[in-house]
């Protein structure tokens, strides 16, 4: 029941967030979209930085409704937080420079870098080092080892999401999704109670959020947004023990960074694509499918890997 409630509230609170900072967002000027991407010519001066609507909205309800929440909870937060900060900051510049060039590549990364050094070294120090193996209900604790594993979990989550946040409602809903089930696993686990909390609070949020983002989109969650979500799922997976989850959970994210990675690496090798577009939802998109159908699609897919992470369970 508090995980409903907490759920509600921050779909109201995001809803109303949402309607009060869009007119603001739209006086700012929109987004400037990238030429490459023909089909999306028509979506030119959309506003974005929606993240800076739903995100706080999310916050705030998961301090209000988290009872006992404790370190991991708070440096959950942080590490979103501080991700939020680098992609307002992107997304400000941007809208400043009338273009997509907000922070250098090296500067995002460095930043990126440093956050998700601290937050390993903060799993380490603490004692966060057990590793839950998906689909078993068995453990096993690697120490130190977790910070190595933590710094490129963390890079890999953040920039996944990020990539996948390229079609309405395709990041917010696969992000809902991912949310939504984690926030069950935890439960199943019996895992950190706070945790669980703001998984339900961030799905509840993008739920609201998806009322302005799915196609035709009226508002994007920018920077602010696809790199906080990152922050958000990779801080939960790896506080409760549950890193080697996600990339099951979050299958589409990890399938958006593989893409690329193939599509550049075989075009450097013999000048030829294996994608007509990379990441891969602009592949489909290349097809034919609408951006509707890819976004339930990675949707469903994202519900499907979580549920079987719920199997030993049953």
């Amino acid at each position: 029941m508090l995980h409903l409630t907490a759920a509600l509230s921050s779909f109201a609170l995001a809803l109303f967030f949402c309607l009060a900072l869009l007119p603001l967002l739209r006086r700012m000027g929109g987004q400037h979209i990238l030429t490459y991407v023909k089909e999306h010519a028509g979506k030119e001066g959309t506003p974005t930085m929606g993240g800076a609507a739903f995100l706080p909205a999310a916050a705030l309800c998961a301090l209000a409704f988290a009872r006992g929440a404790d370190k991991p909870f708070f440096v959950a937060l942080a590490v979103g937080g501080a991700y939020f900060a680098v992609g307002f900051l992107d997304d400000l510049l941007k809208r400043r420079r009338g273009s997509n060039l907000g922070l250098r590549a090296y500067q995002k990364i460095v930043f990126q870098l440093a956050v998700a050094v601290m937050a390993s070294v903060y799993c380490c120090t603490e004692g966060l080092t057990v590793l839950h193996i998906p689909f078993t209900r068995t453990s096993v604790d690697i120490g130190w080892w977790m910070l190595p594993l933590g710094v490129f979990v963390l890079l890999a989550t953040v920039n996944s999401v990020n990539l996948t946040d390229g079609l309405d409602g395709l990041a917010g809903g696969t992000c809902a999704v991912f949310f939504a089930l984690f926030a069950v696993l935890l439960s199943l686990q019996q895992a950190d109670g706070a945790l669980g909390v703001l998984c339900v609070c961030l799905a509840g949020a993008l739920a609201a959020f998806l009322l302005f983002n799915t196609n035709r989109a009226s508002l994007f969650m920018g920077d602010t947004g696809s790199l906080s979500l990152g922050g958000f799922a990779a801080a939960v997976a790896l506080f409760s023990g549950n890193a080697l989850a996600l990339p099951v959970a979050g299958v589409m994210f990890a399938l958006s960074s593989i893409s690329v990675i193939l599509q550049v690496i075989y075009y450097k090798k013999t000048g030829r694509r294996i994608f007509l577009m990379a990441p891969l939802h602009h592949h489909f998109q290349e097809k034919g499918y609408s951006e509707g159908k890819i976004a339930y699609c990675y949707a469903l897919v994202t519900a499907l890997a979580g549920c079987a992470l719920l199997l030993p369970f049953v």
